[in-house]
């Protein structure tokens, strides 16, 4: 790999000596604000340190829309570009050490060389994603009608096969989980027999589960519709359910905040799911319509609040076979990617440390005096609370970026990297 610009830490602590002064100053008022609530605020900072998200590589280039796609300035035009975005994401909020492939799209040559090359940039790997939702170049049989459910047998082969390739390259990379989305179903009524397209889907699977290493998970990934309209394999959460239970302990269900049907209630999906030790994880993004994949945060924060709210009360009260995985997954087409992907870091940090706020003795009074209004002021009093400085000390002292915006603005990255990476024809980064 050439020598190429990245951000570096003297350009960060540089910049972060504008905005200490008022970092300071806020983070003593809010510390004196929750002291008054029995909160220490240094706790809370600890917590924030301690969240991580992983980044899909996919992530990292610009997004499309069912008409077109348009590419921006800089873009990654392979996995090594693709990793030195999601360094810069993690060099600015130090809380997204992590990448998840997506293959083939990011199939490397040479595993080994992939995997020292992110480790130099302080960066692993999450979970390996299989594609079978699209034909590729060289593939035999296509997948228009389905992959791990298709009617053709030699068709499910070759989708299991490929499962199995993801697992060996995920071995290799240090990875430890892999996701399976199929987008197999229907267009019309009757085009597809419902019994015996599940069927199929629990024998694919069985063939991936046993490839799976001992301590490796499975992810089960559910999705309301898209691109089968009339119906989907996979549907919802207790389709997955039932599919992880039919596999066995290393199979888990994941959670994709758009996969559902408008005004859903996820957060309760959350619970029943960690409540029978099979939530595996998330893919994190707001919606507004249905499958949007807008940046996490930006349309329903209070739905993301009361998600972690869930999350961190499973965490506090010791559930068993609870250890979610956390991703971004979003992909849009009118921002520069590294901006969104790090602004919905930060606004999962937020999330998660606001949910450390809830009072959970009082909130379970409430609960058990049926006294609605006390529980849901007990919710909004976290919720409302302002802890970006607690967010922002966290990534200085992490030697993050007080300001990752403006920081990132301010080195001139996006520019740069137009410079370094002349645009490909042929080449899309991120998802159409």
């Amino acid at each position: 790999m050439n020598t190429t610009f990245a951000i570096n830490d003297s350009f960060i602590a540089g910049q972060n000596r504008k905005a200490k002064e008022w970092l300071d100053e806020d983070y003593e008022h809010l510390g004196r604000q929750l002291r008054r609530r029995g909160v220490e605020i240094e706790n809370l900072t600890g917590q924030a340190q301690s969240f991580k998200v992983a980044v899909p590589s996919w992530g990292v280039g610009t997004g499309g829309t069912r008409f077109a796609r348009f590419p921006g300035l800089g873009e990654p035009r392979g996995v090594y570009e693709k990793l030195e975005d999601c360094a810069t994401i993690n060099r600015l909020v130090r809380a997204t050490p992590t990448v998840s492939l997506h293959i083939p799209w990011d199939k490397p040559q040479d595993p080994a060389e992939l995997r020292e090359y992110a480790a130099s940039l302080g960066l692993g790997f999450d979970a390996m994603n299989s594609n079978t939702f699209q034909d590729h170049p060289g593939q035999k049989l296509s997948y228009k009608f389905g992959s791990l459910t298709h009617p053709d047998h030699n068709a499910r082969e070759q989708a299991v096969e490929h499962n199995l390739e993801c697992i060996e390259i995920g071995k290799k990379l240090g990875s430890k989980a892999h996701t399976v989305w199929i987008g197999d179903g229907g267009n019309f009524p009757g085009q597809q027999h419902f019994r015996r397209a599940l069927e199929r889907y629990i024998e694919s699977l069985r063939e991936i589960y046993k490839a799976l290493p001992d301590e490796w998970r499975v992810f089960i990934e559910h999705k309301l519709y898209e691109p089968a309209f009339y119906s989907t394999v996979i549907n919802d959460w207790g389709t997955s359910y039932y599919c992880a239970a039919q596999l066995g302990p290393k199979a888990q269900c994941l959670v994709d905040l758009g996969h559902h049907a408008p005004n859903v209630n996820i957060e309760m999906i959350v619970a029943r799911l960690i409540q029978f030790g099979k939530l595996g994880g998330f893919h994190f993004n707001d919606s507004k319509y249905g499958d949007d994949d807008l940046d996490a945060g930006s349309i329903k924060p209070f739905q993301l609040f009361l998600v972690f709210n869930e999350l961190v009360d499973a965490e506090g009260a010791g559930m068993a076979d609870f250890n979610p995985a956390y991703m971004l997954d979003q992909s849009h087409n009118v921002t520069d990617p590294i901006e969104s992907l790090m602004l919905s870091a930060v606004e999962l940090q937020r999330a998660y440390v606001q949910a450390h706020l809830v009072d959970r003795a009082a909130l379970e009074e409430a609960q058990e005096k049926c006294d609605a209004m006390r529980a849901l002021a007990t919710l909004k009093q976290a919720f409302t609370t302002d802890v970006a400085p607690v967010i922002a000390m966290a990534r200085q002292r992490a030697g993050g970026a007080i300001d990752p915006l403006a920081v990132y603005r301010a080195s001139g990255y996006r520019q740069r990297k137009a410079e370094e990476r002349p645009a490909q024809i042929g080449v899309s980064a991120g998802i159409v």
